[in-house]
């Protein structure tokens, strides 16, 4: 068996002491998380499209640390000036999640809010990963996104 190299022993000993404190999702700027290489496959299977196919939303998997390899990606409105979607990966900690997973992802619309999402990830608590689920508002017009971690 492999061993971690010290700095995925470290990342993953931080993760775990993070189990008892506040769990703050992260919504960052598209960079390498977001290479087409990382989309899970089969494609379709983790990847929902919302609005005329304005709003793409993906599961992502880097691989490792593993266990905070996977992100929830959102190609979205507002669009700039060159006609391009606003790209934006939703993670925890500064981290991906131990698991992001959308085949039973449930979607809503309410025209104050905009677009809502809820689904299953799961987080590292104590040392165990633990079913959670993860809603998160999508705006749009102003191309605001709001993660909550719910219980």
């Amino acid at each position: 068996m492999m061993q971690p190299t010290p700095l995925k022993a470290a990342i993953l000993a931080a993760l775990c002491l993070t189990g008892t404190q506040t769990l703050a999702q992260d919504v960052i700027d598209c960079d390498w998380q977001a290479s087409a290489r990382n989309l899970i496959e089969p494609w379709e299977d983790h990847t929902r499209t919302f609005s005329n196919g304005a709003t793409r939303i993906a599961a992502i998997d880097v691989l490792e640390p593993a266990a905070a390899a996977f992100y929830l990606l959102l190609l979205s409105p507002p669009y700039d000036e060159l006609g391009d979607r606003q790209c934006k990966l939703v993670g925890m900690n500064g981290m991906g999640f131990a698991l992001v997973d959308i085949t039973d992802m449930t979607a809503e619309y309410d025209p104050a809010t905009g677009l809502g999402f809820t689904l299953r990830v799961q987080v590292f608590e104590s040392d165990t990963p633990q079913d959670r689920m993860l809603h998160v508002t999508l705006n749009q017009a102003t191309g605001e996104i709001t993660p909550r971690l719910m219980p």
